[in-house]
């Protein structure tokens, strides 16, 4: 990715991913404003001229009410709330990947992304390139959503009572996905939040995979192993599931 302002949008074309567009009258839901395409390997925001460049995607309509729930856990937790990626599926997306907490580097980016340069992220990427997911089927948000570390301190996993104070904020989330279809939860702290999310939304596939920091995936072989083989559910029931009205808008230039 390079710097740069999008300069306007090209035609409207159908997303990539498993579900192609249906041709509807406008206005159409949104998803993302991909740009020339999404970097091709992981920790592409460790360039401070790419987060620039993410940065100017923020307004995108995908993406507007997301940020309002996180402005709102801001202000109500008094502590940092990652954006989500401009570059994922936003409100329009039909995977919703959970992971535990944003870490104390988050400051870096201020995105919750597949392409934030830690170990974690790294995984995470080549993961659901592995499992073809399209970006434009996802959403990436933490069980809790606000940075719980101390300036300084190491990371760690959600206190049971911190879980409990987020509990509130997954279904105003899951208010915002209408084509939601598959919640993969990554970890012990997002699986906890397994039963909020199926009696908000019985139908939504839940699936439960180890979290994909360094720490575990190198525990075991088999940690990388269910990794796996929980997103290629994941992929299997994106595909049976029903295709959503959605129609992608494609800037022409940079982004």
């Amino acid at each position: 990715m390079t710097g740069g302002r999008a300069k306007g949008r090209g035609p409207i074309q159908e997303p990539r991913g498993r579900c192609p567009a249906q041709p509807l009258p406008e206005p159409a839901v949104i998803p993302p404003l991909v740009g020339t395409g999404p970097p091709a390997r992981p920790k592409a925001l460790a360039d401070p001229a790419a987060v620039a460049a993410r940065r100017v995607l923020l307004e995108a309509p995908h993406l507007a009410p997301l940020r309002a729930l996180a402005e709102r856990i801001r202000a109500e937790r008094e502590a940092p709330v990652p954006e989500p990626d401009p570059l994922d599926g936003g409100v329009a997306a039909r995977l919703l990947l959970l992971l535990e907490t944003p870490g104390p580097g988050i400051a870096r980016t201020a995105f919750v992304s597949r392409d934030n340069p830690t170990g974690t992220a790294a995984n995470l990427f080549g993961f659901l390139a592995e499992a073809g997911i399209a970006r434009a089927e996802t959403l990436i948000w933490n069980a809790v959503p606000w940075v719980i570390h101390a300036p300084g301190a190491r990371n760690r996993a959600p206190r049971p009572g911190e879980i409990r104070q987020a509990v509130p904020y997954l279904v105003p989330l899951l208010d915002l996905m209408p084509h939601l279809a598959v919640a993969v939860l990554a970890g012990r702290a997002a699986q906890t939040l397994a039963p909020v999310l199926a009696a908000a939304r019985p139908r939504v596939a839940v699936i439960g995979v180890p979290h994909p920091s360094p720490t575990y995936v190198c525990t075991s072989s088999t940690v990388p192993a269910r990794i796996r083989a929980g997103l290629a559910e994941a992929a299997r029931r994106l595909a049976a599931a029903p295709c959503p009205p959605v129609r992608l808008a494609i800037p022409t230039g940079s982004a």
